[in-house]
């Protein structure tokens, strides 16, 4: 009954999700505090006062017609107005309302994106380790997926192999930074090098590569770290947004696309995006959504919670031997597993810890810990990795 395309989704349906559902199970059988779930990139934090009280203002002051009805496939106006002078006053780029799509999360519009532009055997660069769904969204859409091999010492993107891999075919580059799941940033020098390639290899093929920055970790970063704003290095660069992490609104699914001038044939793409955030079903982003983020535009939620969370889990699994990069941005720990990964996940389960295998990510002999969870569910844990640690000598 089911079409063949999706035969393969539900045989290798999501490890994370999986992990999630087990987890769940776990909890009613052994209790909640009992279960060391870290498996899922959903916020602990919770959202700043000012979404709710948002929420209660938009019910009490705007027109329902309004709050509850269509608009343009795009969105509001004025929320996609405010989302560009923002972006404006925050980086110094220069976008118009025109520029700024409203979706259903960054994962449609990375899908939005993805069916503007593809065509069936175009191919689509990722560099691993990478968000699994990056994968089901190309094929959604009949394209071609091309892995760039990790660089495990740093984590950071293998340019050279990058290079090798830029074909005539190539239609876009997808980029995560912070990284999910290594929680690298992207460095300016990082950033101008794809850049550059990208541009070399446009003028070598003569075609247009579009860059594909998927931030939903923007404003998740440590120690001061920068997280450079992409569109200025790069003339053909879309950006995918989320207010799932920085707003701690993932059941929400609100978001937007920035779809610059300076992208080769940008009102053409605007006005296909458009088509194709209604045809793909989705319609228009959540109304009452787009009206709270335009008035929580610059709200954040509290980025220490995260790092106490960060500062603990890393130093006491170095402590324990584990070896680990401390990352810096996001709320992930991608830690070097003793043996096989999977077979490691499945070690840890018997301690109740939950984990997400490396190779979910196209990065085999890791696993990915999800820290944003409670700093007291950090500590019960703790004694539970040291017993895995000395379990496998580390």
């Amino acid at each position: 009954m089911i079409a063949d395309k999706m035969r393969p989704l539900v045989e290798n349906n999501s490890a994370i999700r999986a992990m999630f559902e087990e987890g769940k199970k776990m909890a009613a059988e052994y209790g909640s505090e009992n279960v060391y779930d870290f498996s899922l990139g959903n916020p602990n934090v919770p959202a700043p006062q000012a979404v709710n009280q948002a929420i209660l203002d938009i019910v009490k002051e705007e027109d329902s017609t309004l709050i509850h009805g269509y608009m343009s496939n795009a969105g509001f106006t004025d929320v996609r107005e405010t989302i560009a002078r923002s972006l404006n006053r925050r980086f110094g780029t220069h976008f118009h309302l025109e520029n700024i799509l409203m979706t259903v999360g960054a994962a449609s519009g990375m899908n939005v994106i993805l069916k503007t532009i593809l065509d069936p055997g175009d191919e689509v660069v990722v560099f691993a380790p990478y968000f699994m769904e990056y994968a089901s969204y190309i094929r959604n859409y009949d394209g071609v997926l091309v892995v760039v091999p990790p660089d495990t010492d740093s984590f950071r993107p293998d340019l050279s192999e990058f290079e090798s891999r830029i074909t005539e075919k190539t239609k876009a580059v997808i980029i995560n930074t912070p990284n999910n799941p290594t929680g690298v940033v992207y460095s300016a020098e990082t950033l101008r090098k794809i850049a550059e390639i990208m541009e070399k290899k446009e003028k070598e093929f003569g075609t247009a590569i579009v860059l594909i920055s998927d931030e939903p970790y923007r404003e998740l970063a440590y120690d001061g770290v920068e997280v450079p704003y992409v569109t200025p290095f790069y003339h053909n660069t879309v950006v995918c947004y989320s207010y799932s992490k920085s707003l701690s609104l993932p059941g929400e699914r609100i978001g937007y696309l920035v779809i610059p001038d300076e992208l080769q044939d940008s009102e053409k793409v605007i006005a296909a995006a458009a088509i194709a955030n209604r045809v793909l079903g989705c319609v228009n982003a959540p109304s009452l959504m787009q009206r709270v983020v335009m008035r929580c535009v610059d709200e954040q939620v509290d980025l220490e919670a995260y790092n106490r969370n960060r500062e603990l889990l890393y130093n006491q699994l170095k402590e324990y031997g584990f070896e680990c990069i401390k990352p810096e941005g996001a709320f992930y720990l991608f830690v070097k597993a003793p043996v096989d990964d999977k077979a490691f996940c499945q070690a840890c389960k018997e301690h109740r810890v939950l984990l997400v295998p490396g190779s979910s990510f196209a990065c085999p002999g890791y696993v990915r810990i999800a820290y944003c969870v409670s700093y007291e569910q950090i500590e019960r844990s703790l004694p539970a990795f040291r017993k895995i640690a000395e379990e496998f000598g580390l």
